[in-house]
């Protein structure tokens, strides 16, 4: 069963070091035969929340907002890829995130972090498992943490360390094995 899955950068820095380990997710994401959309919040630019996307009458949202919408509303699964920012989440990620809820319910996240030193954003992940909770999510056991993320990929996102291979393997594998089970189970229904 082919699976859609968005890709959902976290900080919105010039020189982000985010945007190569979204490289090499992105690469294994295809050689797992997934359809893969990257959100960049860079890229949509979006205003501090004032007003969810379900709030606006039907084709009245901002370009930008319909757009994600419809990715989201179609995707099956969500990689995170989350930075540390002062031990928390970026707050480009959330508020690009506040903006919809329906659209991620019932559906898996999976959360990879970085950080520039030994921690791997791992302070930042355990608090995404608590925000993509309350979006609706249900998140995956495994995390894909990257420590030293300034040097743990070149810039075409190949590792430096080889045995990220198999560690987001396991990390992809479960994201899949997640997603295709909630989907089959949202053909019979949701409990609300």
């Amino acid at each position: 069963m082919s699976l859609n899955i968005s890709i959902i950068l976290s900080s919105v820095r010039e020189k982000s070091q985010g945007t190569k380990a979204a490289k090499f997710i992105l690469n294994k994401c295809h050689e797992q035969g997934y359809n893969v959309s990257l959100i960049d919040p860079k890229e949509y630019n979006l205003p501090l929340l004032d007003k969810m996307y379900k709030e606006y009458q039907k084709g009245s949202a901002p370009e930008s907002l319909e757009k994600l919408h419809n990715i989201f509303s179609t995707s099956d699964g969500f990689i995170i890829i989350t930075g540390e920012y002062n031990h928390s989440l970026p707050p480009a990620l959330t508020n690009l995130m506040d903006y919809f809820r329906e659209e991620y319910f019932f559906k898996p996240a999976a959360i990879a972090s970085y950080s520039g030193g030994p921690i791997a954003g791992m302070r930042s992940a355990v608090q995404a498992k608590i925000f993509l909770g309350e979006l609706g999510m249900v998140t995956t056991k495994t995390m894909f943490g990257i420590p030293a993320i300034q040097s743990a990929f070149d810039q075409n996102g190949e590792p430096v360390d080889e045995s990220f291979h198999a560690k987001v393997k396991r990390f992809l594998n479960e994201l899949g094995w997640y997603a295709n089970a909630l989907k089959e189970a949202r053909t019979k229904g949701v409990p609300f």
